[in-house]
């Protein structure tokens, strides 16, 4: 409960304290989009770092190194099964390019956090409203044909049961689209740092992230990449078996 509170006070002070540099990068993103989300990206992990450190939680990283196949400057679409808020966290802390991820709209209407998202370049989505969705993806597309990262999570919430959720195939076409890269990630251990605990907690786990090979959606034709795209769950539940 001890770090859980420390968390809680580091985060609202950071917030609150650093709004000033909020406005710095947000000029900055309306300059160059580019180079402010990469400023956003690196000054932003650098808090998720602290509240990482904060757990007390190990992360052991499982094909890291595929990342580097796709140049630096150009974005890679992520799609993970989701488990945790620390899914977002961590991953903001690990991979090697500016990163922004697809959050659900609720998250808006969170004062001061929401100016913190948008600046990662991250995207509200409203799942119940299908024109604003598609809107949402246009838009994720024309930032990843910027060379931007975005984070997707097709279950649309987190699991708590152990268990894949139905994943939505719509945000698959930013990368598609924007002829991007997509990586298949597989968290474990994330929702034992905080949500699995009763009485809520925040405590020192060990948490495994895997990623996949890169392979391009636009490469493929129209039936090898929805079989791609319907393979997407056994994939990743697959890399999940391995971290047991």
């Amino acid at each position: 409960m001890i770090k859980l509170v420390i968390a809680g006070i580091y985060a609202v002070l950071a917030v609150i304290l650093c709004l000033p540099v909020h406005l710095v990068l947000w000029l900055s993103i309306k300059k160059n989009p580019y180079k402010g989300w990469t400023k956003s990206w690196k000054f932003i992990r650098g808090f998720f770092n602290g509240l990482i450190k904060i757990s007390g939680s190990d992360i052991e990283l499982r094909g890291i190194e595929n990342l580097s196949e796709v140049p630096a400057d150009k974005g890679i679409l992520f799609v993970g099964n989701h488990t945790s808020f620390f899914d977002v966290i961590i991953l903001q802390t690990i991979v090697d390019r500016p990163i922004g991820f697809i959050a659900k709209k609720e998250f808006k209407r969170v004062p001061l956090f929401n100016w913190w998202v948008a600046d990662l370049g991250s995207l509200f989505l409203d799942r119940k409203n299908v024109r604003a969705g598609l809107e949402t993806i246009k838009q994720g597309t024309e930032y990843m044909k910027k060379g931007l990262s975005l984070g997707l999570f097709p279950e649309g919430t987190r699991s708590h049961d152990g268990k894949l959720h139905p994943f939505k195939k719509g945000g698959y076409r930013m990368a598609e689209e924007s002829e991007s890269a997509m990586v298949l990630v597989a968290f474990t251990g994330c929702d034992d740092i905080l949500e699995n605990n009763k009485p809520l907690a925040l405590r020192k786990r060990h948490v495994i992230v895997e990623f996949s090979k890169p392979f391009y959606p636009h490469e493929l034709d129209k039936k090898d990449r929805r079989d791609a795209y319907d393979e997407i769950p056994t994939r990743i539940q697959a890399m999940l078996d391995t971290h047991k």
